[in-house]
Formats: C-alpha cells, sequence, structure tokens
C-alpha cells in the first residue's frame, strides 16, 4: 500500500508562520512586563506597600495610609504608560518617514521645540489653559520638525542621517538656550516650569490624565492608519510610488500623528528624550520592520521604559525622586552613542 506524506511546507510560508508566532510571543511577553511594572509602579515609592494594599488600592479602598498611597499612585502610573507609549510611537514613525535609524523627537528638536513653544506661550500670554498648551506644544514641535528636515536636506545627499542628528543638535541647543533666555528673567515661570523641564510625571492627577489621553489617542490612530504605508516608504521613494503608495500623502499624514503625539506629551510631562530612538531601534531587532507589528510593541516597550525609569527614580535616592527625564538620558545616552557607531552613515 503506498503510504501518502503530506506535503512539506513552502520554506516562505514556513517562514512567516515562525516569524509571526515569533511576534505574538514578543507581544504577550511585553503586556505581561507592563502589567508587572504597573503594579510595581503602585507598590513602590517613598512607602512601600504590601500586595493586600495593593488590591485595597486598586479596588478603591482608602481606608489606609497604604491603601491610599496605591491610589495616589494609579494616575502617575497611567500618565507614565500613555506618556512613554506616545514618544516611542512617535520616534517609530519618524524613522520610518525620514528612513533614518536615528530619527527620535529629542535628537531632531522636535521635543525642544514644543518646550519653547509652552514656555513663550505660558511667559508672554499667560497660557495655562492644558488645552492651549497642547496647542502650543503640537505647533512648537511641527515648526522644528520642518526646519530640521530642511536645514538636513541642503547640500549633496539630502537628508542623510548624519546630517539630520547634526540639524538636530543645532536646532536642540539653539532652542533650548531661548528657553532659559525666557525663563531666568522671570521667576515665577522660572520656579513652575524647572522641574517640568527636566521631564516627569510626578504630581500627575486623573484630571491631566483625562485631557491628554485623548489627543493621544488621535495621534496614535493617524500612525497607526499609516503602518502600511511606512512599509512601503522602507523600500525607497520609487519603488514605492510604484506599487501605488502615495509618498508624500504617507509622509505628511505620518509626520502629523508624531507631532501630535510629541507635542501632547511634552506639553503634560515636559520633554523626555531617548525613548522614541531606543524603543523601537529594539524592537526591530527583535521582530523586524513589519510597522503593523512595530508600532504595536514599539507603544508598549515605551510604556515599559518609561514606568521602569520612573520606578527606578523614586527607589535610587529615597526619600527624594530622580525625574525621570534624568534617567531616560543616562539609559539613553550611551545607546545612542552604540547605534550611531553600528550604523554605516555617509560622511559630509
Amino acid at each position: 500500500m503506498t503510504t501518502l506524506h503530506a506535503p512539506a511546507p513552502v520554506p516562505a510560508v514556513a517562514s512567516l508562520r515562525r516569524s509571526v508566532s515569533v511576534r505574538v510571543v514578543w507581544v504577550i511577553t511585553g503586556i505581561g512586563v507592563l502589567a508587572a511594572l504597573a503594579v510595581a509602579s503602585v507598590a513602590f515609592g517613598v512607602a512601600d506597600v504590601s500586595a493586600g494594599d495593593v488590591v485595597a488600592g486598586l479596588t478603591g479602598d482608602v481606608s489606609t495610609i497604604e491603601s491610599a498611597a496605591v491610589v495616589k499612585r494609579m494616575p502617575r502610573t497611567a500618565l507614565a504608560i500613555l506618556v512613554g507609549a506616545a514618544l516611542a510611537l512617535a520616534g517609530a514613525s519618524m524613522q520610518a518617514v525620514t528612513r533614518n535609524p536615528l530619527a527620535d523627537p529629542g535628537i531632531l528638536g522636535v521635543l525642544s521645540g514644543a518646550a519653547l513653544a509652552v514656555v513663550a506661550g505660558l511667559a508672554f500670554f499667560g497660557i495655562m489653559d492644558p488645552y492651549g498648551q497642547m496647542g502650543l506644544a503640537i505647533v512648537g514641535a511641527a515648526a522644528a520638525a520642518v526646519f530640521v528636515y530642511a536645514v538636513g536636506s541642503l547640500g549633496r545627499g539630502g537628508a542623510t542621517p548624519l546630517k539630520l542628528a547634526l540639524a538636530g543638535a543645532a536646532t536642540s541647543a539653539a532652542l533650548a538656550s531661548l528657553v532659559s533666555a525666557i525663563l531666568l528673567p522671570r521667576i515665577d515661570v522660572m520656579s513652575t516650569f524647572r522641574f517640568w523641564q527636566i521631564g516627569g510625571v510626578g504630581g500627575a492627577e486623573w484630571d491631566r490624565v483625562a485631557v491628554v489621553a485623548p489627543v493621544l489617542l488621535v495621534g496614535a490612530v493617524i500612525v497607526f492608519a499609516t503602518a502600511r504605508g511606512m512599509d512601503s516608504l522602507a523600500l525607497g521613494d520609487d519603488l514605492a510610488a510604484g506599487l501605488g503608495e502615495h509618498v508624500t500623502r504617507t509622509r505628511l499624514v505620518s509626520s502629523a500623528g508624531a507631532v501630535i503625539l510629541c507635542g501632547a506629551a511634552t506639553a503634560i510631562a515636559g520633554p523626555i528624550g531617548f525613548v522614541g530612538l531606543v524603543v523601537p531601534h529594539g524592537v526591530r531587532m527583535l521582530i523586524g520592520s513589519d510597522h503593523r507589528w512595530l508600532l504595536p510593541l514599539s507603544a508598549i516597550g515605551g510604556a515599559a521604559l518609561l514606568l521602569a525609569a520612573d520606578i527606578i527614580g523614586r527607589l535610587v535616592a529615597k526619600p527624594e525622586e530622580i525625574e525621570v527625564g534624568i534617567i531616560t538620558a543616562l539609559i539613553g545616552a550611551p545607546l545612542f552613542i552604540w547605534i550611531v557607531r553600528r550604523q554605516k552613515v555617509r560622511e559630509l
């Protein structure tokens, strides 16, 4: 009797299945890590609490000091998750639009542009409304992004990674100097924004979370909607256009989503750097460059990184705190140097 064997799977199909399974595993792992960090975020601080206090606090019980501390830390945890996810999504979008692995809201001057707009609005026009500040931050972020890309595109070779990084660094330094020039003569504004300038999520309340969450959701939806277009841009403009992709429209829409995310996150938490650089780059090394997977896992990774940085900042300097922007800089700066060294960039 002849035994019929099932045909062996086509290698490409088998590879795709393995790839999808690996990506699913990483997504599940990322969600698990994020959940564990969220629990740690409400459990650790100046006063540590027990597991029972965490459960009581999560159910709204404030009958003890410990459970009340858990309730107090919940909006801080939620804000860290939102801001971290937003910055990572913005970084992934900018890297796709510019085809530049060094692209990051902080390195390209976008965060500094948003910060300058917020500080100028407060100092010169007395704008304290959170929606007004977010609007100013988005406008400032957009202006900085356009300026850096225009400067980085000058000369032979167009917008190379090295020229964009240099243009962004110079722009960030100039805008930071302008922020200092505005703040130093104004003691009242300086006292309000000295900690905001560093970047942090301390002192978060649910009303702040409620204000920023819808704006970040709009930016995230825009970025996710252009995931397929980002994959096409990675092939080059000519090939992407040949595949039917509207290159200019995709770039504009993706950039708009990134600017909204950066502006809103900066307005509510201050300029926090390196999250948008480190997280998408690390995720790309794990699961590849398919943005349908890269974007959601980057959002999870960004939220986890900012939560971890916030927890570290609370634990290493008890009873004081180190702002999360300092911790992310300590993590991100060495990784940025490593990325620059391993990338093949053209000299000026």
